[in-house]
This record gives structure tokens, sequence and C-alpha cells, in this order.
């Protein structure tokens, strides 16, 4: 009797732990139905509605700035489809808390359909942006990646549900440093969450089947061509500041031969650094 008494309490015990458990978990991912809505209604069944631009035409600027009031997005069938088809990118964006990533003053606006500011002058992408840069890298389970501009480190936390193999360089080190705090539950930890001038790239870990940059230059910096492994591909954003910019992806061929083409307009912060920043003292 009292080894069924000493078992029964057990049973209670190991009931109570489970249930605790359960509301722990429940509480650290309390949005996770805000994460569905913004993966079914802004990525996986996103189109847009012209007025009065070609049927070819791309959608206006994303990212970086919100959308212009032109713009309307939504599910109806007489729009162009723009929604992302990747499986695996649906399933990041669901599975990483967004709101893990903004400031407290942000945090209402989480799962918005549109960039939001973490300081420094920085944003953190529209999702959608997010969920179409890393569609068109199109990483592999083995890729060895990099991404220039952690910012919040939201892409990075992304890029991580696809391989472990991700770097990621900030240079503006507040950032980096809280970015860090926030990557190492997704196992990046000190060797692969950097501050530094990720125009350079990162030529220690080169070279990387492909890069990812989420600040946009008026040129592709050659340090980063340069890392890119042959068969590899880069996604940048390239334009003038506060001017027409547009999401290139680049391809480097087997025999080091390189290729690019624009996919759409965007509008990001500028890639800050290179040869011509100026110098510390």
């Amino acid at each position: 009797m009292k080894g069924i008494t000493h078992g029964i309490a057990i049973s209670i015990l190991l009931a109570g732990f489970v249930t605790a458990i359960g509301f722990a978990t429940a509480a650290e991912d309390d949005r996770a139905a805000e994460r569905a809505a913004m993966v079914q209604n802004q990525l996986a069944n996103r189109r847009f509605f012209n007025r009065g631009r070609a049927p070819s035409a791309p959608p206006p600027s994303l990212s970086g700035d919100a959308l212009g009031s032109a713009t309307i997005f939504g599910s109806r069938s007489d729009g162009e489809n723009f929604s992302i088809r990747n499986v695996k990118v649906l399933d990041a964006m669901q599975t990483v808390p967004r709101h893990w990533f903004v400031t407290p003053a942000m945090q209402s606006d989480a799962y918005a359909d549109r960039p939001l500011p973490i300081g420094y002058g920085q944003t953190i992408s529209q999702p959608y942006i997010v969920a179409r840069m890393t569609e068109l890298l199109d990483p592999k389970p083995d890729s060895k990646i990099l991404e220039v501009g952690t910012g919040s480190g939201y892409q990075a936390a992304i890029l991580s549900k696809f391989t472990p193999n991700v770097y990621t360089i900030e240079i503006v080190e507040p950032l980096q440093k809280q970015a860090l705090s926030r990557l190492q539950r997704f196992g990046l930890g000190p060797e692969r969450v950097l501050h530094g001038d990720g125009y350079f790239g990162l030529e220690k870990e080169a070279p990387f089947d492909g890069i990812i940059v989420t600040a946009a230059a008026d040129h592709i910096p050659p340090p980063l061509l340069q890392q890119l492994r042959p068969g590899g591909r880069m996604v940048i954003p390239i334009g003038p500041v506060h001017a027409a910019q547009r999401l290139v992806v680049v391809e480097k061929d087997a025999a080091g031969k390189v290729r690019s083409h624009s996919v759409h307009p965007v509008s990001f912060v500028p890639l800050t650094g290179g040869p011509r920043a100026p110098e510390k003292k």
C-alpha cells in the first residue's frame, strides 16, 4: 500500500511538472497565432493589386521603408501573386518569434506587415522581404552562409533554421551585442555573431555558399564577390540612399563567371563602412 501511495504521489508530481512546462512553453510562445496569421496573410497568400501598372510590373518598394499608399496587398484572386512558395521558408517564419527581435516599444507591432525601428538608425525588415530574400538565397542544410548587417538578428535566426553554418557581421557594436544575446538560443555564439565592417566580408571563413546583405550598397562589394564560392549565390539590395533600389540576385558559376539579375524594387537603409568609410580615431 505504501508503494502504491508513493507511486501515486510521484505521478501527481510528474503531472504537475509537465503541466508547468506546458504553461511555460505557452507563455514563451504566446504569439504563435499571430505568427501563423502573418505567414498565411502576408507570405503564403500575398498578392499585389496594381493600379494602372503593367501586368508584369514588379510590386512597389518593400522592406526598409513603409509601403506607399498606392500599394494594396490582399488575397483576392484578381491580383498578381507574390506569395512565398518555399515551404521551408514559411515554416521558419512561423517558428521564429519576431517579437523577440524588436524593442519593447514596438512589441504590439511585431507581426505587422512593415519594417520597425530597432535604434541607431536601423530597422528590422518587413516580414515579407525577410522571407523573400531567404527564398531567393535558397540555403541548404550544408550551406555556409554569411549575412552582412545583423541588425536585430531576425534574419540570421531565420537562416539558422536551414543550416547551422551561419555567420553574421554587424558594424554597429551595440546592435551586435544585442543580437548576440538573442541568437545564442538559435545556436549562434560569439564566433558566429561578429562586430565588424561587413563590406569586407569575413575572409577567414570564406568561401561562402550564400551571402545575404541586409543594407543597400551603390555597387556590389568586390570582397563579397571574391568570398562567394563558385556555384554560390548572393542576394543584395543595390541603389542610392532614399532613392530607387533594386533587390539583386548575384550568381557565380563553377568557372567563376558572375551573372546578376534584378528581382523587384526595395528600400533599405544604407550599407555603411567600406573603403570610403571615415576612419575611427
